[in-house]
C-alpha cells in the first residue's frame, strides 16, 4: 500500500513537472511573438515601453495584454496608441486570442494574412487607420466571429464572400474604404447579423434581395456607394430593423409600400438618388419615425396626409423633388417636429395655419415654391410667433407669398437667418426687429415694403447680413452704424432711400459689400469709405451724388468692384471715373 502511494505521488510530481515545463515553453512562445509583433510597430508615443524580458513584468501585465486563467494571451487591445509600421504575421502565435483591437491608430500597410489562423477569434477592430490592400480571407470559417471592424481605412477588393459563413456575426463593418463589385449573397446566411455598414466605398450593382432574410438586423448602412436599381421589396421583411441608410448613389424606382411594415425604423435616409414616383402612404405605418430624409430626388405627387400621423417625428426633409399640391394642414399637430425642410419643390397654396404652433419647431424651409396666402399671424402661437422660442432658421423665399411680415419675429430669442425675400409681402419693415438678441442673417428683397428702415434697425448685435434691396423703401439710412463691428454686407440698392450716405457706415471694419445703387441719395461720397480695411464691393451708381470723388478711393486696400456711374460727380482731369 505505501509503495503504491510512493509511485501515485512520483506520478503527480512528474505530472506537475511536466505541467510547468509546457507553460514555461507556452509563455516563452508567447512572450517571443509579442516582442515580434512590438518590433515591427512604430511607437513614437512609447505606449509600449514596459514590453521587455525583465522578469519584474510578465508579459500578462503589458500594456494592452489581457491573458486567460492559464496565461494564454486572450485579448491585445493596442487601440488609441499612435502606432504605425506593420502588424507581424506572428500574431498568428497567439492560438487563443480571442480580441484584436488595432483601432485608431496610423497603420499604412496591409493586413497580415495570417489573421486568419487565429480561429478562436471573436472581436477585431481595425478601424480607423490606413490599412490598405484587400481584407483576410479565411475568417467567415472561424465558429465564434461575433464582430468585425475594418471602417475607415484604404481596403479595396471585394467583399469577402467567406464571411457569409460566420453565423454568429452581429456586426459587420466595413464603412470607409474603396471596396468595390457587389454585395454577396453569401450575406444571407447572417442570421445573427444585428449591424451592417458598408457606406462610403464603390460598391455597386443591385441591392441584394437576399439581405432581406436577415431577420436579426438592427441598422443598415449602405449608402454613399454606386448601387443601382430599386429598395427591394422583400427590405420590408426586415422587422427588427431601425436604423436604414441608402443615402447618396444611384437607386432609382418608387420607394417601396413595403417599408411601412417596418414598425421599429426610427431613421429613413433615402436623399440624393434617383427614387421617382409617389411618397408611399403607407409610411404613416411607421409610427417609431424620428428622422425621415427624401430629398434630393424625383419623387412626385403630393405629401401624404399620412405623413402626420408621424408624431414622433423630428426631422422631415422633402427639398429638392417635384411634389406638387398643399403641404398638408396636419403637419401643424406635429408635437416633435423640429425640422421642416420642403424647399424646391411645386408645392401650392398656402402655409398650415397651425405650423410649428405645437412643436419646437427650429428649422422651417418652404423656399422656391408656388405657396400664397400670408405667412400664417398664428405661425408658432395663436397671437404672434413671439411664443416660438425655438425657431433659429426661417426661408420662406422665393414663393408668391403676400401680406405684411407678422409682429413679434425680432423678440425670437435664438433666430438667426430670415430669408423672405422674392414674394410679394408689403407693409412695413417690423420695429421688434431691433429687439433681436441672435439675427445675424435678414434678407427681405424683392418685395413690395414701403416704410422706413427702423432707427435702430443696424444696431442688431449680431447682424453681419442685411439684404432690402427692390422694395419701396424710403427715407435716411439709419445713423447708427458705430460700435457694429460683425456688419459685413449692406444692400439696399433699388429702393428710394434719400439724405446723405452717413459717415459713420467706415465704422463697420468687417464690412465687405456696400450696395447703394439706384436710390436717391444726396451729398458727397464720404472720405472714410477708402479707408475700410475689408471693402470689397462699392456700388453707389444712379444716385445724385455731387462733389469730388475721394482721391485715395482707388487704393482701398480690398476693393476689387467699383461702380460711381450716374451720379452727379466732379469729373477731375487725368480720371476716367464719373
Amino acid at each position: 500500500m505505501r509503495t503504491h502511494h510512493h509511485h501515485l505521488f512520483f506520478f503527480l510530481y512528474c505530472s506537475i513537472g511536466l505541467c510547468s515545463i509546457f507553460a514555461d515553453v507556452r509563455n516563452s512562445a508567447e512572450l517571443s511573438a509579442l516582442l515580434a509583433v512590438k518590433s515591427s510597430l512604430v511607437d513614437p508615443m512609447d505606449n509600449l515601453k514596459d514590453w521587455g524580458t525583465t522578469k519584474d513584468a510578465p508579459h500578462c501585465s503589458w500594456n494592452g495584454v489581457v491573458c486567460d486563467s492559464e496565461g494564454y494571451v486572450e485579448k491585445l487591445d493596442l487601440s488609441n496608441m499612435n502606432l504605425s509600421g506593420h502588424v507581424s504575421d506572428r500574431i498568428q502565435d497567439f492560438s487563443r486570442l480571442s480580441t484584436l483591437n488595432l483601432c485608431c491608430n496610423g497603420f499604412e500597410s496591409e493586413l497580415p494574412r495570417s489573421l486568419a489562423n487565429l480561429t478562436l477569434l471573436k472581436v477585431i477592430d481595425v478601424s480607423q487607420n490606413n490599412f490598405v490592400g484587400s481584407f483576410p480571407v479565411g475568417l467567415g470559417g472561424f465558429p465564434g466571429l461575433r464582430s468585425i471592424n475594418a471602417s475607415s481605412n484604404n481596403l479595396q477588393g471585394h467583399l469577402p464572400e467567406d464571411l457569409g459563413r460566420a453565423a454568429l456575426l452581429e456586426s459587420l463593418d466595413f464603412r470607409g474604404s474603396f471596396f468595390e463589385g457587389s454585395i454577396p449573397t453569401s450575406f444571407r446566411n447572417l442570421q445573427k447579423l444585428k449591424f451592417l455598414g458598408l457606406s462610403g466605398n464603390n460598391l455597386t450593382g443591385k441591392l441584394p434581395v437576399e439581405l432581406g432574410e436577415l431577420s436579426s438586423l438592427e441598422t443598415m448602412i449602405l449608402g454613399y456607394n454606386q448601387f443601382e436599381g430599386p429598395i427591394p421589396a422583400e427590405f420590408g421583411n426586415l422587422t427588427n430593423l431601425e436604423y436604414l441608410d441608402l443615402a447618396v448613389g444611384t437607386l432609382s424606382g418608387p420607394i417601396p409600400g413595403e417599408l411601412g411594415k417596418l414598425r421599429k425604423l426610427t431613421t429613413v435616409y433615402l436623399y440624393q438618388n434617383n427614387f421617382g414616383g409617389r411618397i408611399p402612404a403607407e409610411i404613416g405605418n411607421i409610427t417609431s419615425l424620428v428622422y425621415l430624409d427624401l430629398s434630393d430626388n424625383q419623387i412626385s405627387g403630393q405629401i401624404p396626409g399620412e405623413v402626420a400621423e408621424l408624431k414622433n417625428l423630428k426631422l422631415l426633409n422633402l427639398m429638392c423633388n417635384q411634389l406638387s399640391g398643399p403641404i398638408p394642414g396636419r403637419l401643424g399637430e406635429l408635437r416633435k417636429l423640429e425640422v421642416l425642410e420642403l424647399w424646391k419643390n411645386s408645392l401650392n397654396a398656402s402655409l398650415p395655419l397651425d405650423l410649428g404652433k405645437n412643436s419646437p419647431l427650429q428649422w422651417l424651409d418652404v423656399s422656391s415654391n408656388f405657396l400664397t396666402g400670408e405667412i400664417p399671424p398664428g405661425l408658432c402661437e395663436s397671437a404672434s410667433l413671439a411664443n416660438c422660442s425655438s425657431l433659429v432658421r426661417v426661408r420662406i423665399q422665393s414663393n408668391h407669398l403676400s401680406g405684411s411680415i407678422p409682429f413679434g419675429i425680432g423678440t425670437l430669442p435664438k433666430l438667426q437667418r430670415l430669408e423672405l425675400a422674392d414674394n410679394n409681402i408689403s407693409g412695413e419693415v417690423p420695429q421688434d426687429f431691433t429687439l433681436s438678441p441672435s439675427l445675424s442673417f435678414i434678407d427681405i428683397s424683392r418685395n413690395h415694403l414701403d416704410s422706413s428702415l427702423p432707427s435702430t434697425i443696424l444696431s442688431i448685435p449680431s447682424l453681419q447680413t442685411f439684404i432690402a434691396s427692390s422694395n419701396n423703401l424710403q427715407g435716411n439710412i439709419p445713423d447708427q452704424f458705430q460700435d457694429r463691428p460683425s456688419l459685413s454686407v449692406l444692400d439696399l440698392s433699388y429702393n428710394f432711400f434719400s439724405g446723405e450716405i452717413p459717415q459713420s457706415i467706415s465704422s463697420c471694419e468687417k464690412l465687405v459689400t456696400l450696395n447703394l445703387r439706384s436710390n436717391q441719395f444726396t451729398g458727397e461720397i464720404p472720405g472714410a469709405l477708402a479707408t475700410m480695411p475689408t471693402l470689397s464691393v462699392l456700388d453707389l451708381s444712379n444716385n445724385s451724388l455731387v462733389g469730388r470723388i475721394p482721391g485715395n478711393l482707388g487704393s482701398s486696400p480690398a476693393l476689387e468692384t467699383l461702380n460711381l456711374s450716374y451720379n452727379k460727380l466732379e469729373v477731375l482731369s487725368q480720371t476716367t471715373v464719373s
